[in-house]
């Protein structure tokens, strides 16, 4: 295998410019904002944007990866906070919110609670996927979860709850009512 050579410095602008521009422009429009804006916006060609991320969903990731890594995080620091089900619910809330509050990122999150696809299998599936695996494992011991539950499971319940909330005219206020009555009905 060839080794990999370092991103001139010119390029590496071009790249660190586009995330920024592809982040803005997802958050403001959703996962489908005009790659050809963003690629105007950041002062560069599409052929740049497309030899840098060959398609939208390898931008949205770039794009938003930071951010699902450090909810992944989040996760063991509430786990360190909390007692098991409350650190749960917390995160999941967390979970939630950025799932509307960011827009571009609710493709990526929506992908993360799928079960095998290949969009589940990014980076940005793994940290979500593990962060729940951890949280509802530590639940289900302290027997605040029931135990035939599976992580991927609470996830796609999560998910829902992002989207009733967002129907509901977007106000983030009403996901705590939301995951308090799905807990309870989880609940062993």
């Amino acid at each position: 295998m060839a080794p990999v050579r370092p991103m001139r410095a010119d390029a590496r602008r071009n790249y660190e410019r586009l995330l920024r521009v592809a982040a803005q422009a997802f958050a403001e429009h959703g996962e489908n904002a005009s790659l050809d804006r963003i690629a105007k916006r950041a002062g560069v060609g599409s052929g740049t944007l497309y030899r840098h991320f060959p398609t939208r969903r390898a931008l949205l990731e770039a794009a938003y990866v930071d951010r699902i890594e450090a909810l992944g995080r989040r996760a063991d620091e509430l786990a360190g906070e909390l007692p098991p089900g409350e650190a749960l619910m917390e995160w999941l809330h967390e979970w939630c919110v950025a799932t509307i509050q960011l827009r571009g990122m609710k493709v990526l999150l929506g992908a993360a609670v799928t079960d095998g696809s290949p969009a589940a299998r990014t980076v940005c599936g793994t940290a979500v996927q593990g962060a729940a695996s951890r949280l509802v494992g530590a639940a289900q011991a302290e027997g605040t979860l029931r135990a035939d539950l599976e992580p991927i499971e609470v996830l796609r319940l999560a998910h829902g709850i992002a989207t009733a909330s967002e129907l509901g005219n977007g106000h983030v206020g009403e996901i705590r009512r939301y995951l308090t009555l799905l807990t309870e009905g989880l609940r062993p």
